[in-house]
């Protein structure tokens, strides 16, 4: 399905320099002028053209250029020359403003099909998040609906987030999937690839034709607060077969991959959710590290990446990578040789809000060279800002119809995925779990808990340890809380007006013996819920972004950093909370199977890597 990038270092071409519109009244639109014509001359630099390439010097004639090849369209990433020529047809007859809404891919509100807003604005598509679904039947049918009622000849683009693990929309309506970092642990790109392909396979089931996954970012490990788990390894290398290996496994079920986020989230302290974070790099130290994923995923061909909001000090100082030409045009397209559709992380992200106007951050990253615009605050604002921006030749048409076929052309080679119903990756989910699982410290063999263990920690976990144990006869013993007459105490009395003290010295003496009363007899039930808890094996279970959680086991179900930070003689990460996740650990307790995973990021304080390696 994913052909390999045969044309590489091709830039686009592009037309001369837009022309400025005269006479323009404005103000607003001259503000959006000056801002951006002072960044760069022109949409696109200017390629060799199909009829200068190759011209015999002995006057052979020269083959006219395609649509697409007259738009700088190369292959070598999905779509055949035909292809990109039908999507080149169609975006040239479109209208303007229904051309500009075609780069536009918004969020929505509610769990009813946006029909009207996708209709109104004639938008690429739409993204939904949890808020969106309450049922696999609920979100299939907005799918659905979104299909049959907006009536286009080419797909619609319907994205969702669905990384697996701590970034899963599709949580209450698709099978579960442990984290990427699982994939790492693994260490087997046949599974991934199997994985991934069931993966898509429902997500293809629901209607959803992208998902924004895998992560091609390297993780540098605790100090980095946004990506963590989300990466599959600290290895640059790791990441990048691992990040191939999923990527075909969706296009496969005829799901797009949106790998990101280019040029590299793992290896900065700060979140492009809260603000715009500061790479500080050497082109160098970005070559042999956050750039190996994404340069290899070029050379195979993947068809999309998505740019995050960054500020790459080595590249484009102070402007958002998202925004920057030199980032995408210049680095991505022209060094790398990347001839496929780019997206922008979410426009709504404070990393590229802050102190920016949003009709003009619209303009300035299809000018960067993106082709879709991902969750702009306001669709109806970005989509007036690119129609003002051509009509006043700060943007050209041609680079409107560049992106818009090259989306088109995409959407339609990968619409041919039939999809799987829901629950038909389980075992999918749980191969990947039960090869990924890893023990850093105690047994490797054997059964590592008693007769019964007491489960506590991240809420989630717990919650699914316990059906997980309950699945397998291994009794549970969870803390109580004590009952409200002896956790909720009495007010301490006030002496009320024109009481005598007499009175009020007799109700203080009445309330602090029941007080005291009280304090005994939960004393003495606590007591006993730590004598009953005490017969089961302690297993502490800390989740995302949880505080270290000790015990005779200690379970990390995200990032395995925390296992450096606790004594517990046994410990294991798991790398998700999933049922199947759940269902391998009590397998390891019980001694029934061995853990054969090796952490893939380094973890200063356990006593190994994992029990298969040593």
């Amino acid at each position: 399905m994913l052909a390999r990038l045969t044309t590489r270092n091709r830039t686009e071409s592009g037309p001369p320099p837009g022309r400025r519109a005269r006479g323009v009244a404005l103000a607003a639109t001259l503000a959006l002028i000056a801002s951006l014509s002072a960044c760069e001359t022109g949409d696109q630099p200017r390629a060799e053209k199909p009829a200068e390439r190759g011209a015999a010097t002995s006057g052979a004639p020269t083959v006219p250029p395609t649509p697409s090849e007259k738009l700088g369209l190369v292959e070598g990433w999905g779509p055949d020359r035909a292809a990109l020529d039908r999507a080149a047809k169609i975006v040239r007859r479109m209208r303007l403003p229904d051309l500009a809404g075609q780069v536009i891919v918004a969020e929505w509100r509610g769990t009813s099909a946006p029909v009207e807003l996708v209709r109104d604005l004639h938008l690429g598509g739409v993204i939904a998040f949890e808020s969106n679904v309450v049922s696999a039947a609920q979100i299939k049918a907005v799918n659905t609906a979104l299909t049959r009622r907006v009536r286009r000849a080419w797909p619609l683009f319907l994205g969702v987030d669905q990384e697996g693990g701590v970034v899963e929309r599709m949580r209450s309506a698709a099978t579960r999937f442990p984290t990427f970092m699982s994939a790492g642990a693994a260490d087997d790109v046949a599974l991934t690839q199997q994985a991934y392909a069931a993966s898509g396979a429902e997500l293809r089931g629901l209607g959803f034709n992208v998902d924004f996954a895998p992560d091609a970012d390297v993780t540098s490990g605790p100090g980095d607060p946004t990506i963590g788990s989300r990466s599959a390894s600290s290895s640059p290398q790791v990441v990048a077969e691992q990040v191939i290996a999923a990527a075909t496994g969706f296009a496969e079920s005829g799901v797009l991959p949106v790998i990101k986020h280019f040029p590299g989230h793992g290896s900065v302290p700060a979140d492009s959710h809260l603000t715009l974070p500061v790479q500080t790099k050497s082109r160098d130290e970005l070559d042999a590290s956050d750039l190996v994923p994404f340069r290899s995923a070029v050379e195979a061909g993947l068809p999309s990446v998505m740019v995050g909001h960054l500020d790459v000090r080595a590249v484009d100082p102070r402007v958002p990578s998202s925004l920057s030409r030199a980032v995408v045009t210049d680095l991505l397209r022209g060094e790398l040789g990347f001839g496929g559709l780019v997206v922008t992380d979410s426009l709504a992200m404070t990393g590229v809000t802050r102190g920016r106007d949003p009709g003009r951050t619209a303009v300035q990253a299809l000018r960067a060279g993106s082709d879709v615009l991902l969750m702009p605050p306001t669709p109806a604002v970005a989509r007036t800002a690119l129609v003002r921006a051509v009509r006043t030749g700060v943007l050209s048409r041609r680079r409107l119809e560049q992106a818009a076929a090259r989306q088109i052309a995409l959407l339609a080679h990968l619409s041919g995925g039939r999809g799987a119903p829901v629950g038909s990756a389980r075992g999918a989910s749980r191969r990947l779990s039960a090869a990924a699982v890893t023990v850093t410290d105690g047994a490797c063999s054997g059964r590592l808990v008693g007769d019964a263990v007491h489960a506590y920690g991240d809420s989630a976990a717990v919650n699914g340890f316990v059906a997980a144990a309950g699945r397998a006869g291994l009794t549970v013993l969870l803390r109580r809380s004590p009952p409200a007459r002896l956790s909720d105490a009495v007010s301490e009395p006030e002496r009320r007006p024109k009481e005598r003290k007499r009175a009020f010295r007799k109700r203080l003496r009445a309330w602090k013996k029941a007080e005291a009363g009280r304090v005994r007899r939960l004393a003495a039930w606590t007591a006993r819920e730590d004598a009953r808890v005490a017969v089961g094996t302690p297993v502490g279970f800390s989740g995302f972004h949880d505080a270290s959680v000790d015990g005779a086991v200690a379970v990390a179900t995200d990032s395995p950093w925390v296992l450096g930070r606790v004594s517990a003689p046994t410990r294991i990460a798991t790398y998700g909370d999933t049922p199947a996740a759940m269902d391998v650990l009590v397998e390891v307790l019980l001694g029934e199977t061995t853990a054969p995973g090796r952490l893939p990021v380094k973890v200063a304080g356990v006593a190994r890597a994992g029990c298969a390696h040593g």
